[in-house]
């Protein structure tokens, strides 16, 4: 926006965007008014239009506006009209009304808290905002007082470690005043609901960060008050939610600082007299207010779960393990929504008792995981009048899988076998219904897998079971069942007299239009675990697959199928491997040729989709995988894949412009060169021309990734070198175009991506080659613009580039090119070393998110380990170029902390130390 527009034109744009029916109209003025809050001129504007209060819509703009802008683009204002904006907020505050709309009064009341956060000059804003407000605005002071703590750790503000572990030290030590504030303000409305919810907000926002110390807390008023309104089961549910998260806010404090016993002790007894509130809420079906005192139970279950386990590693019980009591009353509701919000403390007491590995410890807890397994089995159960399979999109089947992973996760506490046969047991109860006997199943599935193979008691007496039930029995029964054959494969493996008669019941149960998916996903398990007993049973197999779109089957399960089966002709001998192989191929060749050779409507998932012909190709090449004894013999697969790249090639041409189907044509070729390797030398040149001309009009980026296959393959050979350089040649044209454009690096990860993974492949195969290519330069400059991409796969490879760019200068000192590698890599660095380390240290502090700085300090390390002294010097030319105060006036980083990080680099010793110093150094700036 080259110009301040006149409030005329915005007041006429606001009203456009929320009033006019014209949605192109709307659409319009919500982009001219996007582009005028990101210009400089907002800041007048929005002030102007709060003081002129002209319409709702004009001042939720404005104060939407102004909060924008103090986040956002705080480093626009010179510092000396801070103040002028601290003392214009303030008036705008201070006009707020119990009338004010209340989305304006919470925009102002994050502006004036951002402020606060970012303005170094303001030296008591807490004293000064309640010396201000507390006895003419208490609604806007409340709300202020509730987001200051809360912004403190606002990934949008860039505050700084320095400054935000200031503003914390600033918070606590005006805890005092806020906590005397809050007292007096329940006093002064003890009956008022909107007042107590909006104190034990405040409350709840300022113990969350810690700024209110445990010492506080014993004969708190305003704890008290959240546990006499959880106490009274009757208490309106907006009151009792804000009363719910202060204690669990509460409970969070207290985990992090387990040395408070007597509280401790306090807190859990007065969570236990809740018990008798929540069956209240059960009984009366108030589902809302039994969540909150399940996430009561459950936080400070998971608040006392270190001292729970460590306490009871003597064989007796800590005195606070009967909170699990409470929490597994939680999940025997009626309603499995308040049994799900238990989960992750049950993963977080497995993932504890796995790492200490005691018998002893758990045989304590043994008995809570059996009465958990009972009771989520139990919410497993289908409504008995369901018809027909439960829908995979559905919340209750999300919920089942949920179910299924935290059994996998607990069983070993009690033992996989002890719970198979609690199940089958269960099975056997007289009168059981079909529901029951369905969720019975579904627990023994999701531990199957875990079966010793010598079990045969019980594992026996349920496959007989499964393979003699009568054919009326419920869907869902037949369904789970077919599941757990295929969860039982390693058994069967080790069985394999009970092969015969699962395939012929898998076989049956195929052709059933509701159960072909899961029997195909059985079989591919059962083909996958028993390889080596299935060869004589290929030709039923292929039979399947001849016949596979006459079955109601989805493609996943068809996918999982030819998996199964191409595993299985990868263990014939090489001889009887040809006719198969070519018998599974043709069933997809010659349907995706019909498709080429026609011009029929593509629709999505269906045949008429080359997609579905391709994938079952991918599948089959990726999975057939034959023992080659002799480097020197034919490959088996060879010639069926020659025969199938002409067709490849035709879909290429025919399909060119339809993206989603060159991706599935590029990884069809990718596993059929994988398969043969150095062999499918052959069909190199033709392909290598086709995709760097179908690249150069589409500029797909499954071309860059199929041609990283092609160098991995073949860029050891010498005859294929100068072919695939000049591949790599071509592709940078049309690569640069894309990542070169107006935010092209942000629009186009996957090029970059795959682009920086084909390079990568030249510099592990043919570094020299590469090295010494004409367009290196070109292809570094760009990799230095794609390094502080925050993508994280792009970014990823990018950092994998210069890391092997770095470590081919130093590394296979044995091998003849070493001195020619070293020589070049050492002139690289000496040219641009210095850039390099400036751009990583400045996309690692202004860029990249934290847990991407693990590839930056990999190169960072590796360049250190090329020349040591060289990084010494690069790394504090690089650091005295970074900005040092931030637009409040705060010091980013202090001499000292340069230093220390410049010291931890360089004397670092292994890659973690590097990662660690990177991590804080880049939270300075944050």
């Amino acid at each position: 926006m080259q110009a301040a527009p006149s409030l005329e034109n915005v007041y006429e744009a606001v009203s456009t965007l929320f009033n006019n029916l014209d949605n192109t109209q709307k659409e319009k003025a919500s982009a001219w008014l996007d582009e005028l809050q990101k210009s400089v001129y907002a800041w007048k504007i929005a002030d102007a239009m709060l003081h002129e209060k002209k319409d709702l819509e004009s001042c939720y703009f404005a104060a939407q506006t102004m909060r924008t802008k103090v986040q956002l683009n705080f480093n626009e204002l010179p510092r000396e009209s801070h103040e002028s904006l601290r003392d214009s907020l303030m008036e705008h505050i201070s006009q707020v009304s119990e009338q004010t709309n209340v989305v304006i009064v919470t925009q102002l009341c994050l502006a004036m808290a951002d402020l606060a956060l970012q303005m170094t000059s303001w030296q008591n804003p807490i004293e000064d905002l309640i010396h201000k407000y507390s006895q003419t605005n208490m609604w806007p002071l409340l709300e202020i007082l509730t987001v200051l703590p809360e912004e403190v750790n606002s990934r949008l503000l860039r505050l700084g470690a320095n400054r935000r572990n200031e503003v914390t030290a600033e918070l606590s030590n005006h805890s005092k005043i806020v906590l005397e504030y809050l007292k007096a303000c329940l006093a002064q409305g003890s009956n008022n609901h909107q007042l107590n919810i909006k104190v034990l907000k405040c409350f709840t926002s300022w113990i969350s960060i810690q700024a209110i110390t445990l010492a506080d807390i014993p004969d708190n008023p305003i704890v008290s008050q959240a546990f006499t309104i959880l106490l009274s089961h009757e208490a309106p549910f907006n009151m009792h939610d804000s009363a719910t998260d202060c204690i669990c806010a509460l409970l969070q404090h207290l985990e992090d600082n387990n040395n408070q016993q007597e509280l401790e002790m306090q807190i859990v007894d007065a969570v236990v007299r809740l018990d008798s509130s929540y069956h209240m809420t059960v009984a009366e079906e108030s589902t809302e207010k039994s969540i909150n005192y399940c996430r009561i139970f459950t936080e400070l279950s998971e608040a006392m779960l270190d001292k729970i386990i460590s306490g009871s590693s003597t064989g007796k019980p800590h005195f606070a393990i009967g909170v699990l009591d409470l929490v597994l009353m939680c999940v025997g509701h009626h309603d499995y929504e308040v049994a799900e919000i238990t989960f992750n403390l049950w993963y977080r007491l497995s993932e504890e008792l796995y790492v200490k590995n005691k018998e002893d410890l758990n045989a304590v807890f043994s008995p809570y995981v059996e009465r958990l397994i009972v009771a989520l089995c139990r919410h497993c159960q289908i409504e008995p009048d369901h018809e027909g399979l439960i829908a995979d999109g559905e919340d209750f089947s999300g919920f089942r899988l949920k179910v299924s992973e935290l059994i996998k996760d607990v069983v070993f506490i009690i033992g996989s076998s002890h719970c198979f046969r609690q199940m089958f047991l269960q099975l056997q109860s007289p009168g059981i219904t079909w529901d029951v006997t369905e969720a019975a199943l579904y627990v023994m599935q999701s531990v199957a897998k875990n079966i010793l193979p010598d079990e045969k008691e019980v594992v026996p007496k349920v496959l007989e079971a499964i393979l003699n039930m009568p054919p009326d029995v419920h869907i869902m029964v037949r369904h789970t069942a077919v599941v757990l054959l295929g969860e039982l494969c390693e058994w069967i493996e080790k069985n394999h007299h009970t092969l015969e008669p699962v395939l012929n019941y898998l076989l049956v149960c195929l052709q059933h239009p509701l159960l072909g998916s899961a029997s195909a996903t059985a079989l591919q398990n059962i083909c996958s675990a028993c390889r080596d007993h299935m060869s004589v049973h290929l030709g039923g197999l292929l039979e399947i697959v001849r016949s596979m779109n006459s079955f109601k089957i989805s493609n996943e399960a068809a996918l999982g199928l030819l998996k199964g089966v191409s595993i299985i002709i990868g263990r014939l001998p090489p001889e009887q491997i040809d006719p198969a192989f070519r018998e599974i191929c043709n069933c997809q060749v010659a349907p995706l040729c019909q498709l080429i050779e026609g011009d029929g409507k593509i629709e999505k998932g269906t045949p008429s989709d080359p997609v579905l012909w391709l994938d079952r190709l991918s599948a089959i090449f990726r999975h057939t995988n034959p023992l080659i004894e002799s480097t020197n013999s034919v490959h088996p697969c060879l010639k069926v894949i020659s025969e199938v790249f002409p067709v490849l090639s035709k879909a290429l041409e025919k399909y060119q412009d339809r993206m989603s189907i060159m991706e599935r044509c590029a990884r069809c070729l990718r596993f059929a060169i994988r398969c043969v390797g150095k062999q499918a030398g052959s069909f190199l040149e033709p392909l290598v021309k086709q995709i760097v001309s179908l690249y150069a009009v589409h500029k797909h980026s499954c071309f860059l990734y199929l041609g990283s296959i092609l160098v991995d393959e073949y860029a050891t050979e010498a005859g294929c070198i100068q072919g695939l350089l000049g591949m790599l040649q071509a592709f940078i044209g049309p690569a640069f175009e894309i990542m070169q454009s107006p935010s092209g690096l942000k629009n186009n990860p996957d090029t970059v991506d795959d682009f920086f993974r084909l390079c990568n492949r030249f510099l592990q195969r043919s570094p020299v080659a590469f090295l010494q290519s004409a367009f290196l330069n070109a292809v570094l400059q760009c990799a230095l613009m794609a390094s502080s991409l925050d993508h994280k796969d792009a970014n990823s490879t990018v950092m994998k580039f210069f890391l092997d760019l770095v470590h081919c200068g130093r590394s296979g000192e044995s091998k003849p090119d070493f001195a020619v590698r070293q020589q070049l890599v050492q002139n690289i660095m000496k040219e641009g070393g210095q850039l390099l380390v400036q751009s990583l240290l400045h996309s690692s502090v202004f860029y990249l998110h934290s847990y991407m700085l693990g590839g930056v300090a990999e190169v960072i390390y590796e360049m250190m380990l090329l020349n040591r002294a060289e990084l010494c010097v690069w790394l504090e030319v690089a650091l005295k170029s970074l900005p040092l105060t931030n637009a409040g006036g705060h010091v980013n980083a202090t001499q000292q902390q340069l230093v220390e990080f410049h010291k931890t680099v360089t004397r670092a010793e292994h890659i973690k130390d590097v990662s660690h110093a990177l991590k804080d150094f880049a939270h300075l700036f944050r």
